[in-house]
C-alpha cells in the first residue's frame, strides 16, 4: 500500500458504517414489509432473519474478497482479478446499473414521501396544498432536486461527512420500536399470542415467497465494498463494518416488525389483511394505531432519512465502480480524473448522477427496473461466494487477511441460497431479467466497439506487474527459453524470470545437442560436452540469481525445428531467445522461419557477452503509430518493472513537413499509447525527422535497451522488418524484438 493511497482512505470503521447503514436501514423494510406479510403473515418476521443470515454469509465472502483485494469496486474489482477483463466487464456493468437504478428508486421515494409530507402539513394547518403538488411532474421533479442536491455534496467530499442523517434515522426508529414496545406491554398477553396466529398464512411456500421479496431489504453492505479504496486498515475495518452495519439493521428490522404485527392492527384484523390492502402503508398505518398521529409522522420523516441516505450510498458506491472500471479501461478513461485536493472522483459522481436523473424521466416500468436491479444484486452476490471459494484454493501464498469462518459451508450455502432467490425473483417478475438482457446486450456492444482493446492492454499490464492474478485466475504459464550461447545465460535467464516469476509459473531451459540423425556420442562426443558445459553455466548461472528454472536436454540434426516440437509438445505460452546478432538478410533467418511456425508469444534478446537487466538506465520503446505487439509490449514493460526502475521513454517520429494538427495527434495518440502502457510514469516524445531510423539510433546511444516488435507479413509469415535490421546495424545497444501470437 503506497503513502498516497493511505491518504486517499478517509473512512474509518463509522464511516464505512454509515455507508452500509444509509443503503440498508429503512427503504427497504417500509417498501418491502407489506409484500411480505401479505404473502406470509407473522412469518415475515421469520422471513427477515432468514434473509439476514444469507446476508451475513455473504457478507462475510465479501468481506474476505475485499480484505485481499481493498480497492474501490465491489464485485467488480474481484472479478477482474480472479477472471478474465470481459468478465469483469459484465460484472461491473450491471451492478453499476443495479446501483443507478437503485438510487432512481430511492430518489422518487424521498419524492413521494415529501409530496405526501406537504399535503399533510398543509391539510393539519388549514390550508389547500399547491395544485403543482398533484401534477405529473412534481415527483420526478423533486426526485431529480434531490439527486442534484446529494450529487454536489458527494463531488465536494466522502459521504462520511454526512452521518446526522443516519443517526437522525435510527434514533427515529428506535423511537418507534420502543413506542411499539410500551403498547405491547399494556396489551393483554392472550391478544398478542392471537396477532402471532396463525404465524405460517400460506406454510413453507408463502414464506419461501416473501424472503424472495424482502432479501434486497438487506442489501447495502456489498456497498461498503465497492468504497474499500477509501477506507482505512481495510483488512480489518471492511468485515467489521460489514456484519455491524447488518447487525444495526436486524436490530430494528426485526423488533419492529414485530410490533407491527402484534399492535399494529385492528382488532379482529389479521397484519396479513392488514399488509394485503395497503401493502406501501402498512408501517405508518401501524404506528399510528400505537403512537398516534405522532407514531404517522415518524413514519414519514423516517422514510424522508432512509430514502436520502439510500440515495447518497448508491449514487457514492456506483461512482465509485465507475471510477475502477474507467481506471481499468472498461469505461471511458475520464471517469478516473480525481480532484486534487479531495480524491474524490468528481467526473464520476457527475456521470453516475446524470444517469440517475435521465432514468428517472425515462424508466417506463420502476417496479420492474428494481427488480431489476435486486436479480443483479443476488446473481452478483453468488458470484461473489464462488470467488471467495476460488480466492481461498489459489492464495497460497498470500492468503486473504480475513478469513470466511466455516469455509467452505458458508460460500457454498451463502451462494446456493442467492441463486434460489434470484430465480424466484426472475419468476416472479419476468420482466426483470428482459431488462437485465437488454442493459448486458448494450454493454456487450460498447465494450467491443469501444472500449476491448484499451481494456485488455490495461488487464495485461497489471498481470505484469503483479504476477499473483496469474495464480488468482489459475494459470500456470510456461516460458521455454533454447540457450546456445552461454555467455548469455545469465540475461536470458534473468529476463525470463521477469516474464513468468518462478513462484507464479515455470521457467523451462532448453539445451538442443545438434547432431546428424544417426550420431554416436562414443563417435564424435564433443556435442555431448558442448551441451553438458552449457547446461553447468546455465544451473550456475540461475543459482547466483536464485532462480530455480526446469532444465531439458535433446537431441536434434535442426534445432530451430526441435525448439518448434518442444514449444508445441509443451503448450508454452512464451519464449525466449537470444540472437547474438540481426543480419542484413530480407530473404528470411532461420530464426524467422522459427517466428513463422511457433504460434507464442516470443521475445528475442540481443545483449553483449555478460550483459544484464541491472544495467539498464532507459528503456526506449520506438511507436510507429500501428499497435501491433500492444499487448505483449504491456505484458513485457510490466514485468520490467517488477525488477528494474528505469523509465521507459516512447518516441514516434513523423516527417519535418507535418501541420501542426497532424503533430497535436501524434503527441496526443502517444500519450494515450504510453498510459495504457505503463501503470507508472514514462516520458513521450515526438521527433520531426525524415531519417526515422536516423533519429532513433541517435535517441538509442542515451539507453541501455530498446523495444521493437517484428513485421507481420500474414498469421505465418514474420519478419525482423527493414527497420529493426537497420537499428540493429546502426546501434550497439541492447535489443528486444517483440513478436505476438497469432
Amino acid at each position: 500500500m503506497t503513502t498516497d493511497d493511505n491518504q486517499n482512505r478517509t473512512l474509518g470503521l463509522a464511516g464505512a458504517t454509515g455507508v452500509g447503514v444509509g443503503a440498508i436501514v429503512g427503504g427497504g423494510i417500509l417498501a418491502l414489509a407489506g409484500a411480505a406479510f401479505a404473502s406470509t403473515g407473522p412469518a415475515a418476521i421469520l422471513a427477515f432473519a432468514l434473509n439476514g443470515f444469507i446476508a451475513l454469509l455473504t457478507a462475510l465472502s465479501f468481506a474476505e474478497m475485499a480484505s485481499k483485494f481493498p480497492e474501490s469496486g465491489g464485485t467488480y474489482t474481484f472479478s477482474r482479478k480472479v477472471l478474465s477483463v470481459e468478465a469483469a466487464f459484465t460484472v461491473g456493468w450491471v451492478v453499476w446499473f443495479a446501483s443507478i437504478v437503485a438510487a432512481v428508486l430511492y430518489a422518487l421515494g424521498f419524492a413521494h414521501f415529501a409530496v405526501v409530507m406537504v399535503n399533510d402539513l398543509c391539510v393539519a394547518s388549514g390550508q389547500t396544498a399547491p395544485t403543482w403538488l398533484a401534477s405529473d411532474w412534481a415527483k420526478p421533479a423533486f426526485a431529480v432536486a434531490t439527486t442534484a442536491c446529494v450529487t454536489f455534496g458527494l463531488a465536494r467530499r466522502a459521504a462520511s461527512d454526512g452521518q446526522w442523517a443516519n443517526i437522525s434515522k435510527v434514533v427515529v426508529f428506535m423511537i418507534l420500536i420502543l413506542g411499539g414496545l410500551w403498547a405491547l406491554s399494556q396489551q393483554p398477553g392472550e391478544t398478542t399470542v392471537s396477532t402471532l396466529r396463525p404465524f405460517f398464512h400460506d406454510g413453507w411456500r408463502g414464506l419461501i415467497q416473501a424472503m424472495g421479496y424482502s432479501f434486497i431489504a438487506l442489501q447495502g453492505f456489498d456497498l461498503i465494498a465497492a468504497v474499500g479504496g477509501e477506507i482505512k486498515q481495510p483488512a480489518k475495518t471492511i468485515p467489521r463494518a460489514m456484519v455491524l452495519s447488518l447487525v444495526i439493521a436486524l436490530v430494528i428490522y426485526l423488533p419492529l416488525l414485530f410490533v407491527i404485527t402484534t399492535v399494529g392492527t385492528e382488532s379482529g384484523q389479521t397484519i396479513q389483511q392488514a399488509a394485503a390492502s395497503d401493502p406501501e402503508g402498512i408501517v405508518a398505518v401501524a404506528a399510528s394505531r400505537f403512537l398516534g398521529p405522532v407514531g404517522y409522522w415518524l413514519v414519514v420523516v423516517a422514510a424522508l432519512l432512509s430514502m436520502l441516505t439510500a440515495l447518497q450510498a448508491n449514487v457514492f458506491a456506483a461512482s465509485r465502480i465507475a471510477w475502477a472500471m474507467s481506471r481499468d479501461r472498461t469505461l471511458p478513461s475520464p471517469l478516473s480524473k480525481t480532484a486534487q485536493r479531495s480524491g474524490v472522483p468528481v467526473i464520476s459522481v457527475c456521470v453516475t448522477a446524470t444517469l440517475v436523473v435521465i432514468l428517472i424521466g425515462l424508466l417506463p416500468d420502476v417496479a420492474a427496473a428494481g427488480a431489476a436491479s435486486s436479480l443483479i444484486f443476488l446473481m452478483t452476490f453468488a458470484i461473489a461466494h464462488w470467488l471467495t471459494i476460488l480466492v481461498r484454493a489459489r492464495s497460497s501464498l498470500r492468503p486473504p487477511p480475513f478469513q470466511t469462518p466455516w469455509f467452505p459451508f458458508v460460500p457454498v450455502f451463502g451462494a446456493l441460497a442467492c441463486i434460489g432467490l434470484a430465480i424466484f425473483q426472475g419468476i416472479a417478475v419476468p420482466a426483470a431479467g428482459s431488462i437485465a438482457v437488454i442493459w448486458l446486450g448494450i454493454g456487450g456492444l460498447l465494450f467491443l466497439t469501444l472500449f476491448a482493446h484499451r481494456a485488455r492492454l490495461v488487464d495485461a499490464s497489471s498481470v505484469a506487474v503483479d504476477p499473483e492474478l496469474l495464480t488468482l485466475r489459475g494459470h500456470t504459464p510456461l516460458v521455454l527459453v533454447p540457450i546456445a550461447n552461454p555467455d548469455n545465460a545469465g540475461a536470458m535467464i534473468q529476463l525470463a524470470d521477469s516474464l513468468v516469476p518462478a513462484n507464479v509459473g515455470r521457467v523451462l531451459l532448453q539445451s538442443v545437442v545438434v547432431a546428424p540423425s544417426h550420431w554416436k556420442p562414443s563417435d564424435d562426443p564433443l556435442p555431448l560436452e558442448r551441451s553438458q558445459t552449457l547446461m553447468r553455466e546455465l544451473i550456475t548461472a540461475a543459482s547466483r540469481l536464485r532462480i530455480r528454472p526446469e532444465t531439458l536436454t535433446t537431441v536434434a540434426a535442426e534445432p530451430m525445428r526441435e525448439i518448434a516440437r518442444v514449444a508445441r509438445l509443451h503448450r508454452c505460452e512464451s519464449m525466449l531467445l537470444g540472437l547474438s546478432e540481426i543480419a542484413d538478410d530480407r530473404h528470411g533467418s532461420p530464426m524467422e522461419s522459427l517466428l513463422s511456425e511457433i504460434d507464442v508469444d516470443v521475445v528475442i534478446l540481443r545483449a553483449p557477452p555478460n550483459w544484464h537487466l541491472s544495467d539498464v538506465k532507459r528503456v526506449l520503446v520506438p511507436v510507429a503509430g500501428r499497435g501491433g505487439h500492444d499487448y505483449l509490449l504491456a505484458r513485457l514493460l510490466g514485468s520490467l518493472s517488477r525488477k528494474i526502475e528505469s523509465p521507459v521513454s516512447f518516441v514516434r517520429v513523423v516527417r519535418k513537413d507535418v501541420t501542426a494538427t497532424q503533430l497535436r495527434r501524434a503527441n496526443r495518440d502517444l500519450v494515450r499509447l504510453a498510459h495504457d502502457n505503463m501503470r507508472g510514469e514514462s516520458e513521450i516524445e515526438v521527433l520531426q525527422s525524415d531519417d526515422a531510423v536516423a533519429a532513433i539510433a541517435e535517441r538509442a546511444s542515451q539507453c541501455g535497451l530498446i523495444i521493437l516488435g517484428v513485421q507481420r507479413i500474414d498469421r505465418n509469415n514474420k519478419l525482423f522488418g527493414d527497420f529493426t535490421r537497420k537499428i540493429a546495424m546502426m546501434t550497439d545497444c541492447p535489443l528486444i524484438v517483440m513478436s505476438r501470437r497469432g
